[in-house]
């Protein structure tokens, strides 16, 4: 029995819901014409000027970066070779011989 209520009560929320509505026509509304407007006349003398603004603050300074780090130092070379020592002269003389380069004839 207590259930029988509720259970009505909920059909015939469904069933009422459920209805065509009927559409609500309404009359014509009515268009207003509107009033005549007054036309300005010549526009009158200038208004005085206005006072200046105040200067802005200035803006502040970024900061310095920092330095880079120092780059490695490169690596050093190997030491050359010493040469060979060169032939001593025969008869005990130092130096060597005297080479004479002769150049090629000309065609």
């Amino acid at each position: 029995m207590k259930y029988s209520i509720v259970f009505s009560a909920v059909l015939a929320a469904f069933v009422l819901s459920a209805c065509d509505k009927p559409t609500v026509i309404l009359p014509a509304a009515v268009v207003a014409v509107p009033a005549p407007v007054a036309v300005p006349g010549p526009a009158g003398p200038a208004g005085a000027t206005g006072a200046t603004g105040a200067t802005g603050t200035a803006g502040y300074t970024g900061a310095t970066g920092s330095t880079g780090a120092t780059g490695s130092t490169g690596d050093t070379g190997a030491t050359g070779n010493t040469g060979e020592t060169g032939a001593t002269g025969s008869r005990g003389r130092t130096g060597g011989d005297t080479v004479v380069i002769v150049p090629a004839p000309q065609r």
